[in-house]
C-alpha cells in the first residue's frame, strides 16, 4: 500500500525514498515563482532542496504563485500534500526518488491582493518565473510586442493585472510607495538572454500606463541571465504509477527527470540570494555562451528529432532516438550546421557536450514524448532553429538540414502523419498554422511568409529553394524517404 504524501506521513516513507533533510518550521519565504511546474520543481526546487539540506538558506523557500486558471488545480493538489513533490531521477540502470520541500505556500490564481502583499514583503528578496518561451509578448524580432491584447488590457488597468508582468509591476509599486528596494526578478526560461528579454517586457509595460515607475524598474531592478537544464517530461498516469509501485508514494503530481542538471546564473542579485554555489549553481559573468550552446545544440536537437518522430508515428522520445534515420539526421546537421555555428563556450567542448545531449535523449526511463517536443513550435523555433539557420547563412554554410526542420515542422502542422493518422493541435496558434501549412503543400513559400515567425529569414532566396525542396520531397516520397536523401547528400 502506497503512502499518501504529506507533511505527516514523511517518516512512514519506504526507506528507499529520501526526504527533506529539514523541517517546514525552519524554513520562511524568500522567493515568490510563476510557473509551478514540473520543470521548476525539477531544476530550481531541487537545487534549494539541497541546500536546505546542507543547513544553509532556509530564509530562501519558496511562495507559488498562479495566474492561468489550471493552475488553481496544481494549487489544489499541491496543497492537499502539504507542497511536497516527488522527484524521480531516472537513468537506464537507476532511478531514485526523492520527496522535497522547497515549496512552503501557492498564492491561488486570481488573489490579487495577497499575491501584491507578498511581492512587497521585504523578506522576498527574489521572484523567479518560468512562463513558456512564449509568456513573453515579443514579436517577431523578439523585440516587446505593445499592441498584443493582453498587453493593452493590463496596460488599460494596471490594478487589475491579468499577466505575469502586469502582476509584477503591481508588487514593484508597492514595493517602492512602501520604500523598500526591489526584488531581483530571475527569468529561468529557454529564451536567449532572459534576463534582458524580462526586463524589456517588463519595462515596455509599465510604459505604457506609468512611466515613472518604467524607469525606476529599468534603474533599480536586476534580472540576472540564466541558462537552465533538466529534462522533465510532463506527468501521466505512468508516472503516478510508477512513483506508487515502484517507490511507494501515492503523489498525485510528482515530477521524473533525468539524473542531469544545470543552471548557469549571472551572480546579479543586490538584495541577495541563496548561496546555490554550494550546490553546483555556476555563477559566471556572461551566460551568453552558455545558453547560446544550450539552446542550439539541445532544444534545437529536440525539435530535429521532434517532427520526423511525429510524422513516423513515433511516440517516445528514446524511441526516435532508435531509429536509425532520425538518429543519423541528427548527428548529421548537428555536426555539420548547428555546432559550427555555435561560437566558443568557456572550458567546454562542444562536441563532446552535442554527445552527452545525444546520450540524454536516448535514455528509455525517461518516458519523455514525441508530443511534448512538438509542442509550441511556433514560439520555439523562432528561438531554436531559426537563429542557427541565419548564422549559417551569413558564413555561408550549409543550410540543408535546417531548412528539412523547417519543412518537416511545416508538414507537421498540415495535421496528418505519413500513415494518415490525425495530428491533434499542438500548438497554440494551430487554427492560424494549420491552413497555411496545408496551403504550403502547393506553394510552400506561403508558410515562410509567416513573418512574425521568419522574420526577414523568409525572403531569403538560398533558404526558400531549400525549403521548397525539401517540403515538396516530404509530401511526395513521405518522411523516411527524405531523411534517407538527405542523410546520403542526395537531396
Amino acid at each position: 500500500m502506497a503512502t499518501e504524501l504529506s507533511l505527516s506521513t514523511l517518516a512512514d516513507l519506504p526507506a528507499a525514498v529520501a526526504r527533506p533533510g529539514y523541517a517546514r518550521e525552519d524554513l520562511t519565504a524568500g522567493i515568490l515563482h510563476f510557473g509551478v511546474g514540473n520543470f521548476h520543481r525539477a531544476h530550481q526546487a531541487v537545487y534549494l532542496d539541497r541546500l536546505f539540506t546542507q543547513g544553509e538558506g532556509r530564509d530562501f523557500a519558496i511562495v507559488g504563485a498562479g495566474v492561468m486558471p489550471g493552475d488553481a488545480k496544481a494549487r489544489e493538489i499541491l496543497k492537499a500534500q502539504d507542497y511536497l513533490t516527488t522527484v524521480v531521477e531516472q537513468e537506464a540502470t537507476l532511478s531514485t526518488a526523492r520527496v522535497t520541500g522547497a515549496m512552503i505556500d501557492y498564492i491561488a490564481p486570481g488573489d490579487i491582493d495577497q499575491l501584491t502583499a507578498t511581492m512587497a514583503d521585504p523578506a522576498i528578496r527574489i521572484v523567479s518565473l518560468t512562463i513558456t518561451e512564449g509568456g513573453y509578448f515579443l514579436d517577431s524580432d523578439d523585440n516587446f510586442d505593445p499592441t498584443h491584447p493582453a498587453i493593452v488590457a493590463d496596460a488599460a488597468a494596471p490594478d487589475a493585472p491579468k499577466t505575469v508582468f502586469g502582476l509584477l509591476l503591481k508588487g514593484l509599486r508597492a514595493r517602492r510607495d512602501a520604500g523598500h528596494a526591489p526584488f531581483t526578478i530571475m527569468c529561468c526560461d529557454n529564451i536567449p538572454h532572459n534576463g534582458s528579454v524580462t526586463k524589456r517586457t517588463l519595462t515596455g509595460l509599465a510604459r505604457l500606463s506609468d512611466p515613472a515607475l518604467a524607469d525606476w524598474v529599468s534603474e533599480t531592478v536586476a534580472f540576472p541571465n540564466a541558462m537552465v537544464d533538466r529534462i522533465t517530461p510532463a506527468t501521466s498516469d505512468r508516472e503516478r504509477g510508477i512513483a506508487r509501485d515502484e517507490f511507494g508514494v501515492a503523489d498525485q503530481w510528482p515530477v521524473f527527470c533525468e539524473n542531469f542538471i544545470q543552471w548557469v546564473l549571472e551572480d546579479n542579485f543586490p538584495a541577495g540570494r541563496p548561496a546555490l554555489e554550494q550546490v553546483g549553481v555556476q555563477f559566471v559573468p556572461d551566460v551568453t555562451p552558455y545558453e547560446l550552446m544550450k539552446l542550439r545544440i539541445l532544444n534545437g536537437g529536440h525539435a530535429v528529432i521532434a517532427y520526423p518522430g511525429g510524422l513516423m508515428d513515433i511516440h517516445f522520445v528514446h524511441e526516435a532516438m532508435e531509429h536509425p534515420l532520425i538518429r543519423a539526421f541528427l548527428d548529421k546537421i548537428e555536426r555539420e550546421e548547428i555546432i559550427p555555428g555555435v561560437p566558443p563556450v568557456p572550458d567546454t567542448d562542444t562536441s563532446a557536450y552535442y554527445d552527452l545531449i545525444a546520450s540524454r535523449f536516448a535514455n528509455p526511463k525517461i518516458g519523455d514524448t514525441i508530443r511534448r517536443l512538438c509542442l509550441d513550435g511556433s514560439n520555439r523555433q523562432p528561438k531554436f532553429i531559426i537563429p542557427s539557420i541565419a548564422d549559417a547563412l551569413k558564413r555561408k554554410g550549409k543550410i540543408t538540414g535546417l531548412a528539412l526542420e523547417s519543412a518537416l515542422w511545416c508538414r507537421y502542422c498540415a495535421g496528418v502523419s505519413d500513415s494518415g493518422a490525425e495530428i491533434a493541435p499542438n500548438d497554440p496558434n494551430w487554427d492560424r498554422l494549420q491552413p497555411v501549412a496545408q496551403e504550403a503543400k502547393t506553394r510552400p513559400q506561403v508558410w515562410l511568409e509567416m513573418r512574425d515567425i521568419y522574420g526577414d529569414l523568409g525572403s531569403d532566396p538560398v533558404f526558400a529553394a531549400a525549403f521548397a525542396n525539401a517540403l515538396t520531397a516530404l509530401w511526395s516520397e513521405g518522411t523516411a524517404a527524405v531523411l534517407t536523401r538527405y542523410v546520403e547528400d542526395t537531396l
